[in-house]
């Protein structure tokens, strides 16, 4: 199945039938492909073809999903940008993307791209519809993620990757056309897309998009919805769980809710189930591999502490250094094998090469298998903090720390959070002679980074620890930051919890 014909194929089946929601609008199936079709128009009057890149500049609404459609009709591609970067971040996505038109809120100028208001999209077509074009090898989705150079690489994912993927997901969860996905989380993630839009739909289920996640409002829209199930990422669960007792939602009609995007304590999924009586199913996955490679069974034996078995059709094994195969039970790094494993990093051949190695993809990540082939990940060789499912790379922000004149060096760490899972932590060293003003650094920082990017705690050293070859020593910064803050010699704290 490819993604550019879905909705002519599901408007042929059942025109009636409910396809896609959000809190503005409902459309059927026949209403999907309508819509679909005048948005493929109007892209195709905006000079868009087989080839092109599209960003996507949205909140959670409808029209992001009309525009996937729409653009995988016409062989274009979909490179979706997070609404709270900075107009750098964004400049940045676009110019490596190749981006030639990127659909906004506003329709805010973006720099040598021509830019469309989400509201101008036109809902009926003008004209002839353009056919869809059905090709496996056509990139589909260029999703931007950072490595620890700290340089943001767009992810290739091509309409095979998602064919396979969502077939997966569909298979392992067992959806069926009854199903109704609840989208909570944000468009702009892969997660988002293949998980919670892509897999439901291509089963024949419906899907549902709420706005931002709320935790005081979120069970009355359970209870007004009625969905099947929804993916969130641990910190949702843990908002949740926290709510004050009162009176039970109804969640009778949840078969089964999904945890991924970043590890979550087997106590927090206990409580979660205890409270709300429907099944927390963990995952893991990343975004070279089309979101998703483990899962616990819906309705066979899920193991907490651990992220399940491979998706049907995906090969999981543990290797050492050596790349060789490790039995069960030995600690070595995640590598992953099948059709959902991602095309490259654009432009980044030799990137490519350091991950993909004979058809593996080396993910960095370090875990162990059990007899049964359960994973359980035991952590990340790469330095990659995670907050509330949010990847965060040390290098980004360790360069703009020092691109204060008054910043020496930085260190930039992940520490244990209650509430969001981790939160950066930036350790930072003055230049000779000169003193760090931590409010200036932290309006520095607003400027040029995300807000969930942004240090919640400065620390002011004298000199940052080191270890026998001279490199920066994060472990030992780590058990520092774990200590007293009295016991901290040498050091400033500045904290802003925002």
């Amino acid at each position: 199945m490819n993604f550019a014909s879905l909705p002519d194929r599901r408007a042929a089946l059942d025109p009636d039938g409910p396809a896609v929601c959000d809190g503005r609008q409902a459309l059927t199936n026949a209403q999907l492909l309508d819509r679909v079709r005048a948005a493929s128009r109007h892209l195709q009057d905006l000079g868009i073809g087989p080839g092109d890149v599209v960003a996507l500049k949205l909140a959670n609404r409808l029209e992001f999903v009309l525009l996937l459609f729409a653009a995988w009709r016409l062989g274009a591609t979909i490179t979706p940008v997070n609404p709270a970067m900075t107009d750098g971040e964004v400049a940045r996505q676009l110019s490596d993307s190749g981006a030639r038109l990127i659909v906004a809120e506003d329709g805010a100028t973006a720099k040598g791209v021509a830019t469309l208001a989400v509201g101008e999209l036109h809902a009926e077509a003008a004209g002839s519809d353009p056919a869809p074009r059905v090709d496996s090898s056509a990139l589909a989705l260029l999703i931007y993620t950072s490595g620890t150079t700290g340089v943001p690489k767009g992810v290739m994912l091509d309409h095979a990757n998602l064919d396979a993927m969502a077939e997966m997901g569909r298979q392992a969860l067992a959806i069926e056309p009854a199903d109704r996905c609840l989208l909570i989380l944000p468009l702009f993630h892969v997660n988002g897309i293949v998980v919670s839009v892509l897999m439901p739909l291509l089963a024949g289920a419906s899907v549902v998009i709420a706005d931002r996640f709320n935790p005081r409002t979120f069970f009355g829209l359970v209870e007004h919805a009625r969905p099947t199930f929804f993916s969130a990422v641990p910190t949702i669960y843990s908002m949740l769980t926290a709510l004050p007792a009162g009176v039970p939602p109804d969640t009778s009609s949840l078969r089964f809710a999904i945890c991924g995007a970043a590890p979550a304590p087997a106590e927090l999924l206990t409580r979660f189930e205890a409270r709300y009586g429907f099944p927390l199913i963990e995952g893991y996955g990343l975004s070279e591999g089309t979101c998703a490679s483990t899962i616990n069974p819906v309705a066979g034996p899920r193991r907490a502490g651990t992220v399940g078995l491979p998706f049907p059709g995906q090969e999981i094994r543990i290797v050492d250094e050596t790349g060789t195969e490790m039995a069960p039970g030995h600690v070595g790094e995640v590598v992953v094998r099948g059709p959902n494993v991602m095309r490259g990093y654009l432009g980044r051949p030799g990137d490519t090469a350091q991950v993909i190695i004979d058809g593996w993809l080396h993910t960095g990540d370090i875990g162990h298998l059990d007899p049964d082939g359960y994973l359980t990940l035991a952590g990340r060789s790469k330095e990659m903090i995670i907050r509330g499912g949010e990847n965060i790379y040390p290098k980004e922000i360790e360069d703009v720390l020092t691109r204060d004149p008054s910043v020496l060096e930085a260190a930039v760490i992940g520490v244990p959070d209650d509430t969001w899972g981790e939160v950066v932590v930036a350790y930072v060293q003055p230049q000779p002679g000169l003193t760090i003003d931590t409010a200036a650094l932290t309006a520095h920082c607003a400027r040029l980074l995300s807000g969930y990017k942004r240090p919640s705690s400065l620390l002011v050293v004298d000199s940052i620890a080191r270890n026998a070859l001279g490199k920066i020593d994060k472990v030992s910064l780590r058990a520092a930051h774990a200590t007293p803050a009295g016991a901290r010699v040498g050091q400033r704290e500045d904290r802003d919890e925002k």
